[in-house]
């Protein structure tokens, strides 16, 4: 669906949702990224929010008669999804014993077929918290006509990362113990700005590279032709440069890779853009290859000199990791986490435990104990968000939410794919896959992250439609 063929919209309800869900990245990020229990209901009503902007929405087009079955359409598996956690919370999975002064959980068998929540109150507030992430995303494709507010929106979001990667390397350069300048003590060694996990904070710079990256490309000729030094994109160029800088800095050893997968992909993609640019700009096609050339050495260098002895760090305990699992023939405690997180799954693999139950239940399935003083070892999250999906909503709530994805991606399979959507589309299919080893998702911020460059990557290509835009459109 291109932008004349679209229903009109006010624009101030376009501006207030653009609006809404950019203090929802900038509060969500600078608040540790979501991942402090006492920050979780604000977030939560802001989260609320969203969705009542998309009721205003509905109700507006449903009073002048149009019709929103194409709303519906892509909404349709979350709404689903929230029927049966609805539903899991009428079969409580656990019950809750009172001992003198001591409070119990003691699992209740359920049939396997039947939907039902260990602790009904963390389902629903964990659905409060997607279904606020998720609907104020989508209120983008429902309320947005203009491709300019998705790049100003997703502009805003990357200066935004770019002020935390300033932040966190200024923090990380002086030695502090906490965050903030130590004010904040982190349960994480390995912080990095306001983020309590390294990890947590790679993946949601990969995210916003992808969006740096892709606007960088959209404007290599300028935003009126004006050629690559005169235009954004140069002020994009050198943002990428310290938002990947800042990846290795946080000591992310796996979100380190995929950056390096980013800045191939990027170079492959972007030289004949930036080259033609350059040309444009004046600069000789030799003088465009050696400035490219010595730009790459350049922030190759500067990676090196900030965050040299990190790698370095990093690299060490990565030999000393990888020696350890060569001696005992296997990967180590995570190869057992993976497997007590798939036994819990498997027991109620149809509708899995219950949203946001993988704390609660995985006691009874994990196996691990301390070498030391044998008491079992804590897991919050099973360090694998696809299988700790199949563990929680079971193989019907994760295939419903791969709907939510699916869908909107199937709808615009045959429309062009600009550097801007593909770069975004990029971001979110490294993060997921990341996911399969890592818990990404377990941060608010990276999935906040997530649904906006999906959702702005799919509806940007729907306002683009099949043809290429006019150079400098709006």
């Amino acid at each position: 669906m291109n932008e004349a063929s679209r229903p009109p919209v006010s624009p101030i309800l376009e501006v207030a949702v653009a609006a809404h869900v950019l203090a929802f990245v900038v509060g969500v990020s600078w608040a540790f990224g979501g991942n402090a229990d006492w920050v979780r209901t604000p977030i939560s009503i802001w989260g609320s929010l969203g969705i009542l902007l998309m009721l205003v929405h509905l109700a507006v087009q449903v009073s002048r008669g149009r019709p929103i079955g194409a709303a519906v359409s892509q909404m349709w598996p979350i709404l689903a999804l929230n029927v049966l956690v609805a539903g899991s919370c009428l079969t409580p999975g656990f019950q809750t014993l009172t001992f003198r002064n001591e409070t119990m959980l003691m699992p209740v068998r359920v049939d396997w077929w039947i939907p039902s929540a260990a602790r009904a109150e963390l389902a629903l507030r964990a659905l409060w918290l997607f279904d606020g992430i998720y609907f104020s995303c989508l209120n983008l494709a429902l309320v947005v006509e203009r491709r300019r507010i998705i790049r100003v929106l997703l502009a805003a979001a990357v200066g935004n990362a770019l002020a935390l990667s300033v932040f966190g390397t200024v923090q990380k350069l002086v030695g502090s113990t906490g965050i903030y300048f130590g004010s904040v003590k982190s349960p994480q060694t390995m912080f990095f700005a306001s983020f309590v996990y390294d990890n947590h904070w790679g993946a949601f710079i990969i995210l916003m590279l992808g969006a740096c990256i892709g606007l960088v490309l959209r404007y290599a000729h300028g935003s009126k032709g004006e050629g690559f030094f005169r235009g954004p994109a140069f002020t994009g160029f050198v943002a990428a440069i310290v938002l990947g800088i800042s990846v290795p800095l946080s000591g992310s050893r796996a979100c380190t890779l995929l950056l390096g997968i980013v800045a191939v992909v990027a170079l492959v993609r972007g030289v004949p853009r930036v080259s033609q640019a350059l040309r444009i700009s004046g600069v000789s096609p030799t003088g465009a290859s050696i400035g490219m050339a010595v730009a790459v050495l350049l922030a190759g260098a500067g990676v090196w000199t900030v965050a040299g002895n990190v790698l370095q760090a990093r690299a060490q305990k990565t030999q000393e990791q990888v020696a350890a699992m060569w001696a005992r023939g296997g990967i180590g405690s995570r190869s057992v986490l993976y497997h007590d997180t798939w036994s819990m799954a498997r027991k109620r693999i149809l509708f899995g435990w219950g949203m946001g139950s993988f704390p609660t239940v995985f006691t009874l399935f994990n196996t691990q104990e301390s070498k030391i003083d044998r008491i079992p070892v804590v897991y919050h999250d099973a360090h694998s968000d696809w299988l700790q999906s199949v563990a929680e909503l079971g193989v019907a709530g994760t295939a419903l939410i791969g709907a939510a994805v699916a869908i909107p991606a199937l709808s615009v399979r045959r429309m062009r794919v600009s550097p801007l959507p593909f770069f975004l589309l990029l971001g979110c299919a490294l993060t997921a896959a990341y996911a399969w080893i890592e818990f990404p998702f377990g941060n608010v911020a990276v999935v906040l992250g997530w649904w906006l460059c999906f959702v702005c990557a799919v509806h940007y290509m729907r306002l683009t439609g099949p043809q290429e835009p006019p150079r400098g459109d709006v």
